[in-house]
């Protein structure tokens, strides 16, 4: 084939237009997937080899052009033409000036359809497996703030309102648990992704004897495609991580909120590390949580990436079309926002300072001791409406006088029911609250413990995460 001639153009008399040439490159997106294509490229000249396809010297000559592309690329010295469209036929052009006309064999049983499906496949797998390291690191700092915080109690709240004390560490642990939600959910959807096409070639299988598990071993791939017109148009594995990712970033924005919320002077819950904050360029004495605030927008970014990807499919007719050209970049953008996210979030919450006195005086501005007031008058006997109705009164008195129940004395409290005695202010107490709460996944002392214990073995013992498993990759 002539240099710069096109590998589908045999039948074609004229030119491509320029302007055709450069809206239909997809070079600056997939040169992205190099490292995976060149690897696919390796397991499929061995598979040939194999069934008596390519002889075994031919084999070994394209595995070895191919390493020496993948050195050129590596050290910026390979030459990417645009003129070829896409990172398929760069690779091979090159590799075919490296090895000669043998080259021209490796295409043999294989579509660019199956070639790019099984490239990002491999691409989304090894990105998915990050994604899972960065979780967990998140996760093993979010345990360790805990653990510094089991004693230190705030007001819960429910519609942003004070509502019970809850110590901070069961507060922070609840973002642990929806991040390892997000791991297994990671683990799960590339059970999904690690499924060789190779094999389905453009849509109908191929007349060659291959062996499309052998390339799905040699690659680490855990299985291959069951049906060839599926294989090589369907991008649900991608729709499924970046689902997966959009979700790892809202919870990582629901963080950042209340970040951004206790860094208010009028919580004063936090102190933003001035390595993550950044000043005003008017107001000198502003201490921004930028850092959080961005993360919090990108978080819309994730989620546009998965409804671009959603409606790229959505009209797609079988098989392949090249309205899939756009499935790469939705997900190269995503990953590289999660990635950055994930890790700066680590980093930022491991020297967040907090303030226990500010969330300790917090606690006496919002009757959060109001429903131990109710639970002890049911303990006393009397039914939970008439206490909660009983309570409410109380906290209407006490807010009226300026005090939190705490502060009213025994006979301001008996003036609402006979059965409250003296005991009546260990219920009250903010910290005894806490302590009373025995209930499995609760606030109580002992129940943070068993969640950093079982959170921490969770972490050791590698959870649901399946790890790199791309055997002859990188």
């Amino acid at each position: 084939m002539a240099k710069g001639a096109k590998p589908w153009g045999g039948r074609f008399g004229g030119r491509t237009a320029a302007s055709t040439e450069e809206y239909t490159c997809s070079l600056d997106v997939d040169r992205a997937l190099w490292a995976e294509d060149i690897a696919g490229s390796m397991a499929h000249a061995r598979m040939l080899a194999a069934r008596g396809i390519l002889t075994a010297e031919e084999a070994e000559r394209l595995v070895d052009g191919l390493l020496a592309v993948r050195r050129e690329i590596e050290d910026g010295t390979f030459a990417w033409d645009r003129s070829l469209e896409d990172v398929h036929m760069n690779v091979e052009a090159r590799l075919t000036e490296l090895a000669g006309p043998v080259g021209g064999k490796l295409h043999t049983g294989r579509s660019r359809n199956d070639q790019v499906a099984l490239d990002f496949r491999l691409h989304v797998s090894r990105r998915l497996a990050e994604w899972d390291g960065l979780i967990r690191r998140l996760v093993l700092v979010i345990l360790d703030r805990a653990a510094e915080h089991a004693d230190t109690l705030l007001p819960g709240c429910t519609h942003l309102q004070p509502a019970q004390p809850v110590s901070l560490a069961q507060h922070l642990l609840a973002y642990a648990w929806m991040l390892r939600r997000d791991a297994e959910r990671v683990a799960d959807c590339r059970k999904r992704v690690e499924v060789s096409p190779l094999g389905a070639a453009a849509l109908a299988g191929t007349t060659h004897d291959l062996d499309p598990a052998a390339v799905a071993r040699d690659l680490g791939l855990a299985a291959t495609f069951g049906n060839s017109m599926d294989a090589v148009s369907d991008r649900d594995f991608a729709c499924e991580a970046l689902f997966c990712a959009s979700l790892a970033m809202m919870h990582l924005s629901r963080l950042c909120e209340e970040i951004i919320l206790w860094a208010n002077p009028a919580f004063g819950f936090v102190r933003l590390p001035d390595a993550f904050a950044t000043g005003s360029s008017i107001m000198p004495q502003k201490k921004n949580p930028d850092v959080a605030e961005i993360m919090r927008g990108k978080t819309g970014r994730v989620y546009g990436a998965l409804m671009s990807l959603l409606t790229v499919m959505k009209g797609l007719p079988l098989t392949y079309n090249r309205d899939l050209q756009e499935d790469k970049e939705p997900f190269l953008d995503a990953d590289a926002t999660v990635r950055a996210s994930l890790s700066i979030m680590a980093d930022m919450l491991g020297v967040l300072g907090f303030d226990p006195e500010r969330m300790r005086a917090a606690l006496a501005r919002g009757f959060v001791n109001a429903t131990e007031l109710a639970d002890y008058l049911v303990r006393k006997g009397m039914p939970f409406r008439e206490a909660h109705h009983v309570t409410g009164a109380a906290v209407a008195r006490a807010e009226k006088a300026g005090k939190g129940l705490e502060d009213l004395t025994l006979d301001e409290l008996r003036g609402f029911s006979e059965r409250i005695e003296e005991d009546v202010f260990t219920a009250l107490d903010f910290g005894q609250a806490v302590a009373r709460r025995l209930t499995p996944g609760g606030t109580g002392p002992d129940s943070v413990a068993a969640q950093l214990a079982e959170l921490r073995a969770w972490l050791e013992s590698g959870g649901a995460a399946a790890g790199p498993r791309q055997g002859t990759l990188f």
